[in-house]
């Protein structure tokens, strides 16, 4: 399961280079996020509605993760199945194990290779090929991962979640109502380590679109949108639209700066599959689109003191994405409908 396509081969490259110059390439974005409308000459988040696809039990990932809990035996369950209210299944960090024993150690070939299609069934094909590069420069590989199943597959909601050194990532078949990803999740890459442009690291060139939105606002819009000191990067809950937002507000922007946002949030979501990217976004759509978010860069934490600002986030009523690239990559990710007290 190593990945072979090094961060600085071309092919890797490309979804920072659309056309050769704009983050990702048409072929992989019409494949990727959003393809219908753009095929359509539509704009992106113009034309998201709440019925397109959120993933569900009949998707190929969590056919595999059915196949995965049926296959267990019954001292393997006591290690790594709960209940699907367990708190365990809400808990984020960049750094844990959801359960003690990794993936290589505790699951047969034939299991492991279920995770592996599991995994490769929740991202893009280049997300597989990033994260399968951050995961052996960070752990060793994929096998150094754990995983945990909540719930059973056919009663009530389920969930595959897999786990380990800057990784969270889920499967539920839409059982977590109103949020995308079935929950909160997160990635980043140790490459680079307080480096200026943290060489080697695969998601550095996230940092590089955000930046692109901060190079086109004017000065006034420049003071609004760069805070001093960024929050807690675990610091992501939906806050609903009553919430006050850090950084400028997306609707006050020009539409060409807009557009420089939207490609943000296409690149961003580009590692995750498609049923994924739609529910996200209809979520975003449902909570005011694009226009109800705030972007951020913070001052601290500028590697290189160069002024591209490592630490940034996208926010909004249903809308949390905490980039934080310094001093190496960490992102935290919720994307949900708020709850109502």
């Amino acid at each position: 399961m190593k990945k072979t396509i090094p961060a600085t081969d071309s092919r890797a490259q490309r979804i920072a280079c659309p056309d050769c110059d704009d983050g990702l390439s048409r072929r992989d974005f019409v494949r990727t996020v959003g393809g219908a409308a753009l095929a359509a000459g539509l704009p992106l988040f113009g034309d998201v509605r709440p019925a397109w696809s959120a993933p569900t039990a009949g998707s190929p990932a969590e056919t595999a993760a059915k196949r995965l809990y049926e296959s267990l035996s019954d001292e393997q369950r006591k290690t790594v199945c709960f209940g699907f209210d367990d708190p365990l299944r809400t808990k984020i960090n960049a750094n844990w194990a959801i359960t003690k024993p990794t993936i290589s150690e505790f699951f047969s070939k034939d299991q492991q290779a279920t995770i592996e299609e599991i995994f490769r069934g929740v991202t893009s094909p280049d997300g597989y090929e990033r994260f399968l590069k951050q995961m052996d420069d960070d752990a060793g590989g994929f096998g150094e991962y754990h995983v945990a199943l909540f719930g059973t597959p056919g009663n009530g909601g389920f969930e595959f979640e897999m786990t380990g050194r800057h990784m969270t990532i889920r499967a539920d078949g839409d059982s977590v109502a109103n949020a995308a990803f079935g929950g909160p999740i997160i990635y980043g890459h140790g490459e680079g380590d307080g480096q200026k442009g943290l060489p080697g690291n695969v998601f550095y060139y996230q940092t590089q679109k955000a930046n692109e939105v901060f190079a086109a606002l004017d000065g006034a819009q420049r003071q609004k949108a760069l805070v001093p000191k960024a929050p807690r990067e675990n610091d992501v809950p939906v806050r609903g639209a009553q919430a006050a937002f850090p950084g400028i507000a997306v609707g006050e922007l020009s539409k060409d700066q807009q557009g420089l946002v939207e490609e943000v949030i296409k690149v961003i979501l580009a590692p995750y599959r498609q049923e994924d990217v739609d529910e996200a976004l209809a979520i975003l759509k449902a909570e005011g689109g694009l226009e109800k978010l705030h972007a951020a860069f913070y001052q601290s934490g500028n590697l290189g003191d160069d002024q591209e600002w490592d630490i940034w986030r996208l926010e909004g009523p249903g809308f949390v994405w905490h980039f934080r690239g310094s001093p190496h990559v960490h992102t935290y990710v919720n994307i949900a409908k708020p709850t109502t007290a």
